[in-house]
């Protein structure tokens, strides 16, 4: 195959052709300020920021003025955790100091709790089954007096786990607690609606559902109760005085438009996609029977294949796997040392998590590519085996030095 095969679409995803149609008037003719409603322009990029705004609140199911827009996932969640805390602590009547997260979060979710953590906040943080689910139970248990934020990803960004969002929700909801929610992987991925599961804060980007970077969102539930969060950038007031900066109009009528085709063809897209997913997991499994699937087995990602390949380097896979782009855990966390914490809270062992690769496949997938993704890998994990068999007989034939 002549061109790249990229299955990393956890990391990013390729921009949708419809979406950047969408953006370009916008990049080019229609370049005003959203917040200059004095003139023409200014009104033209307010109200297509109208248009965004309301076609991202429906893919979620919330409202248009719960829609807060940022640069991105991470500054949602610092707006999210942060903004609630100084909100919620700053409340006489009721003070809460203690945040309850999980050990797969993203490391924008873990180090921002450990931002709150040197502020004088107490932090527990849950494990995880084998199958990277967190325990409705285990969050119950951890729940005192002055909990006020429970934080659950949606969707985990590494195995493809989905959570119990709908106990986990309820039970805050009993509790008086918030729940915050980091559903970037989720988010145009599936069905994530705040109608039927009353999450208070949702954070996810548009360029993990073919939108454009730079450009995200933080649902802010405006009723039942009411949030007000608050701010972590100030100057201007923008996003009803939650999130200062001039607007990213483009960005955000590219998400808009990303948006509004996820509502459309989500439904067989999944269907499509966890085929081509599970053609790649069975064909590899055929040809190496040890592999081992990460993740639950039933409530996971469509698009999500994590693979342990036992006596295998991940890093040495990938360099032999020309044309196949993918990764060996979170984009945001390959700069750091050692295994992945996710890999870790499930229970991998070093060796095994050092021989994970993860594949994230899109709307862009063909069975072509997975076909041939199927032979890159098998003939990868042949190759290096074979290596290992030879260095191991050359070993054994060296003389003792006894």
């Amino acid at each position: 195959m002549d061109r790249l095969v990229y299955l990393d679409n956890h990391a990013t995803t390729r921009i949708d052709p419809r979406v950047l149609d969408a953006m370009m008037p916008y990049l080019q003719e229609q370049y005003g300020n959203a917040a200059s409603r004095s003139h023409e322009p200014g009104r033209m990029a307010a109200a297509a920021v109208d248009v965004a705004r309301g076609r991202v609140a429906n893919l979620i199911g919330a409202e248009p003025d719960e829609i807060i827009f940022t640069s991105g996932a991470t500054e949602s969640v610092n707006l999210a955790l942060k903004g609630a805390a100084e909100a919620v602590y700053g409340r006489r009547e009721r003070p809460g100091r203690h945040i309850i997260t999980v050990a797969t979060e993203h490391r924008a979710v873990l180090d921002t709790c450990t931002h709150l953590e040197r502020a004088g906040f107490r932090v527990t943080v849950l494990p995880v089954d084998v199958h990277g689910h967190v325990s409705v139970e285990d969050v119950a248990g951890a729940i005192v007096d002055d909990t006020f934020l429970v934080s659950v990803m949606w969707a985990n960004n590494e195995i493809g786990t989905i959570a119990p969002m709908a106990e986990l929700a309820q039970l805050c909801a009993s509790r008086g607690i918030l729940i915050h929610s980091d559903a970037t992987q989720a988010v145009g991925k599936i069905p994530v609606d705040l109608r039927k599961i009353p999450v208070d804060l949702l954070s996810f980007s548009a360029h993990k559902m073919y939108g454009p970077k730079g450009t995200g969102a933080l649902s802010v539930r405006r009723k039942s109760p009411k949030l007000s969060l608050v701010a972590q950038i100030d100057g201007g007031g923008h996003e009803r005085g939650m999130r200062s900066g001039t607007l990213n109009v483009a960005g955000i009528v590219g998400f808009g438009r990303a948006a509004e085709i996820s509502s459309q063809e989500m439904e067989q897209e999944v269907r499509t996609i966890r085929a081509l997913r599970d053609l790649l997991v069975g064909g590899i499994q055929r040809s190496v029977p040890s592999v081992h699937v990460n993740g639950h087995p039933a409530d996971r990602l469509p698009h999500n294949a994590s693979l342990s390949f036992p006596g295998q380097r991940a890093d040495a896979l990938i360099r032999t796997m020309k044309n196949v782009a993918v990764a060996t855990g979170s984009a945001c966390s390959s700069a750091l040392p050692g295994p992945s914490h996710v890999l870790r809270a499930i229970g991998l062992s070093p060796a095994l998590a050092a021989g994970t690769l993860r594949f994230g496949l899109g709307r862009f997938t063909t069975t072509e590519e997975i076909e041939y993704t199927i032979t890159k890998v098998v003939d990868a994990v042949t190759a290096h085996s074979s290596q290992e068999q030879w260095k191991s007989d050359e070993s054994a034939r060296v003389p003792s030095q006894a």
